[in-house]
C-alpha cells in the first residue's frame, strides 16, 4: 500500500514538472477590427501588397546594418528641382519660392542660433532615405522613422574621414537639419502637416569606448514622402564629390528632368535662378552658371550654354546617349 502511495505521489510530480517545460502557445494575431493603420501603412499596403506584407515593424531603437550597395543611393525626386535647401552653408536670409501656377509653395527660415540647412547638409538625408527604401524593396518590415547608424558608416558613405572635426561638422549638419523650419504644400495640399516643421525631428549621438552611432528620426512629414511609391530617384555615388553647391543643384536638376530616358532638358536662365533658391544677383549667378557649363563635368550629363534672340538658356543633355550618337556617326 505504502509503495502505491510512493509512486501515485512521485507520477503526480513528473507530470507538473513535465508540464511547466511545455512551451506557451503564441498569442493569437489581433482581429482585423483591432488593427489600426497609420497612413503610411495605408499607402505602403494599397501601393506594394504584392510585394510587401505589413508585419511586425521594427523597434525605433533597433540598429539598422548600414551595409549597402554605393550605387542605390536615393534621392526625394519632388524636393530634387524646388529650393529646400540653402546651396551656401552659412545661409541666414529665408528661401521662399512659388511656382508659376501658383501649386508649389516653399518658405524655409532658420532656427536663431543656427544657418539653414544647406545642399551638403543633404547628403545625410540620401544615405537615410537610401536605407529606407532598401527596407520597402526587401518586403521585410514597414521601415522605422528612426535609423541608428554608425558613426563611421555614415562618414563613410558621404566621403568624410573619421575624425573629431568632421564629426563636429556632422553634429551641425544635423542639428540645421532638424531646426530648419518648413512650410510648403509639396506632399501637404490638404494641410495635414503643420507648419513649422524640419527635415528631422530629433537626433542624438552616442559616444562610449564600445559603441559610436547616430540616432536620427525623420519628421513625419519628410518620412511619408520618402517611403511613398515611386517618390525617390537613383543617384551616382559621384555626386558626394561634388565640391560645388551650385553644381549640386544642377545634378539634381538634370537627374529629375532628363533622367536616363529623355535625351535633354533646356531651362532659361531665369528659371533657374529661381528654382536654385541662390541669394546671389542674377548678374553673378549668371558668371558662375556660365564657368560651371564652361567646366562640363557634372556626373552623366553634359551642360550647353545657349543665347539666342537676348534670352539665355542652359540645355542638359544625357551623356549616354551623347556618346551613342557620336559613335553612331
Amino acid at each position: 500500500m505504502w509503495n502505491k502511495d510512493i509512486k501515485k505521489l512521485f507520477s503526480g510530480l513528473f507530470r507538473r514538472i513535465a508540464k511547466s517545460f511545455e512551451e506557451e502557445p503564441e498569442p493569437s494575431e489581433a482581429k482585423n477590427h483591432d488593427v489600426i493603420l497609420t497612413p503610411l501603412q495605408k499607402i505602403v499596403k494599397k501601393d506594394q501588397s504584392k510585394a510587401l506584407t505589413l508585419r511586425k515593424k521594427i523597434s525605433p531603437g533597433t540598429t539598422i546594418p548600414f551595409s549597402r550597395d554605393v550605387r542605390d543611393i536615393r534621392d526625394i525626386m519632388e524636393l530634387m528641382e524646388v529650393p529646400f535647401v540653402a546651396l551656401s552653408k552659412n545661409r541666414t536670409k529665408p528661401i521662399i519660392y512659388e511656382s508659376l501656377d501658383g501649386r508649389k509653395r516653399v518658405r524655409i527660415s532658420r532656427h536663431t542660433l543656427h544657418y539653414v540647412a544647406s545642399i551638403y547638409d543633404w547628403d545625410i538625408i540620401l544615405l537615410v532615405s537610401s536605407k529606407l527604401q532598401e527596407m520597402i524593396n526587401s518586403g521585410s518590415d514597414i521601415p522605422p522613422r528612426t535609423l541608428i547608424i554608425p558613426r563611421h558608416e555614415l562618414l563613410k558613405e558621404i566621403h568624410k574621414h573619421d575624425g573629431k572635426k568632421q564629426e563636429k561638422d556632422l553634429k551641425s549638419s544635423l542639428s540645421r537639419l532638424q531646426t530648419t523650419a518648413i512650410e510648403t504644400t509639396i506632399y501637404n495640399e490638404d494641410g495635414r502637416y503643420d507648419a513649422g516643421f524640419g527635415f528631422l525631428d530629433s537626433w542624438g549621438y552616442t559616444d562610449r569606448k564600445d559603441v559610436k552611432e547616430f540616432r536620427i528620426t525623420l519628421s513625419q512629414w519628410l518620412y511619408d514622402i520618402t517611403c511613398h511609391k515611386g517618390s525617390l530617384l537613383k543617384v551616382n555615388p559621384a555626386y558626394f564629390r561634388i565640391t560645388s553647391g551650385l553644381k549640386k543643384f544642377l545634378y539634381r536638376t538634370a537627374r529629375k528632368h532628363v533622367g536616363t530616358q529623355n535625351e535633354s532638358w533646356m531651362f532659361s536662365l531665369e528659371i533657374l535662378y529661381e528654382k536654385s533658391g541662390s541669394e546671389q544677383d542674377l548678374r553673378l549667378f549668371k558668371r558662375d552658371l556660365k564657368k560651371i557649363v564652361r567646366d562640363n563635368d557634372i556626373p552623366d550629363y553634359s551642360l550647353e550654354w545657349i543665347e539666342e534672340d537676348g534670352n539665355t538658356s542652359v540645355k542638359f543633355k544625357n551623356g549616354k546617349k551623347e556618346v551613342k550618337k557620336m559613335l553612331s556617326k
